[in-house]
């Protein structure tokens, strides 16, 4: 196998799951599976870095003795909002040699401070998105997917979305086998697609503050197939159909049939990624009643046909 290697940036304020959960990934290649990964960590004089939790990180090298690596990681943390000039001044001129530029979480930041991210499309920390969009204009800024590949760039959002980065490409380098045992040695999935939404439809919404709506919520997620209209979730919650429909969006931020949609799409796009079912039965079991309004649904939000989705996020399996 080809020998890569990897840098990762070390700064005081790092997060330090952000460098182990994808080193994890990369040294469990190399040392179960023979996949050749050269790790090593860098701060800018070569000094122990405090992490963000007190953890204390000792660099192998100093970033000017490091040598130009394959693969460039940057990953984030509360030591990205006052970025030390020197550290950023380093990413500025050896950044642009990397043959693959990676950051984690607010690492972001970081590259975008250097002028790495201009002109690309990028994610980070959905608490920093539209910082980094305001601040650096020239950056395309999508807050919603867990990662996204822009030629040699590719950028995750937060804390362990830098793992599901690092298996992505870990299966670029070697293979789907490769990083499937790594996400097994880890106890972790193989299969979120970059373009997963960072949150999930419960998580996207706020939660209902009253017990009847927090319930008819939980409800919602658990029956997807079921009659879901203002009138029967009113009737659950033991309110008016009018009364319902003004609290449930009052306290969660969306209307019910917004909520309804967030989640049957969800719970459609885990049975195309997971399973094996056809998209007819997926349909009826995610309350769309018929494939092509299954379809419809799909390509409104995602842009996409279910038959294409699970192509692309189910390797191997067969479309419908």
């Amino acid at each position: 196998m080809t020998q890569r290697s990897v840098l990762v940036v070390l700064f005081d304020g790092v997060q330090s799951l952000d460098v182990t959960g994808p080193v994890e990934v990369f040294a469990g290649a190399s040392r179960f599976l023979g996949a050749t990964y050269d790790l090593r960590t860098a701060s800018v004089d070569g000094s122990p870095v405090r992490t963000s939790s007190g953890l204390v990180l000792v660099p192998d090298t100093a970033l000017a003795d490091a040598e130009p690596p394959h693969t460039l990681l940057v990953p984030g943390g509360e030591g990205t909002r006052v970025p030390a000039p020197a550290l950023v001044g380093w990413l500025r001129e050896h950044a642009p040699r990397a043959e693959r530029l990676v950051s984690v979480c607010t690492g972001a930041l970081l590259l975008a401070e250097a002028g790495q991210l201009d002109g690309h499309r990028v994610t980070t920390h959905w608490t920093v998105c539209e910082h980094l969009a305001r601040t650096h204009p020239a950056v395309e800024v999508d807050p919603d997917p867990i990662f996204v590949r822009d030629g040699r760039l590719a950028t995750s959002a937060g804390v362990t979305a830098g793992i599901d980065l690092a298996l992505a490409l870990v299966e670029e380098d070697h293979g789907r086998e490769v990083a499937l045992a790594v996400a097994r040695h880890l106890v972790v999935f193989l299969r979120r697609p970059g373009n997963q939404a960072q949150f999930s439809a419960q998580l996207t919404a706020q939660t209902a503050r009253r017990e009847p709506l927090r319930e008819v919520q939980h409800w919602i997620t658990e029956h997807p197939s079921a009659d879901l209209t203002v009138e029967a979730l009113a009737a659950r919650a033991r309110l008016s159909p009018r009364h319902f429909a003004r609290a449930f969006r009052s306290e969660t931020g969306l209307t019910p049939g917004r909520y309804v949609d967030r989640v049957r799409l969800e719970h459609a796009r885990r049975l195309l990624e997971d399973t094996s079912d056809g998209v007819a039965g997926i349909a009826h079991a995610c309350g769309y009643g018929t494939p092509e309004a299954m379809r419809r649904a799909f390509v409104k939000a995602l842009g996409t046909a279910p038959a294409e989705y699970r192509r692309r996020f189910r390797p191997g399996s067969d479309t419908d």
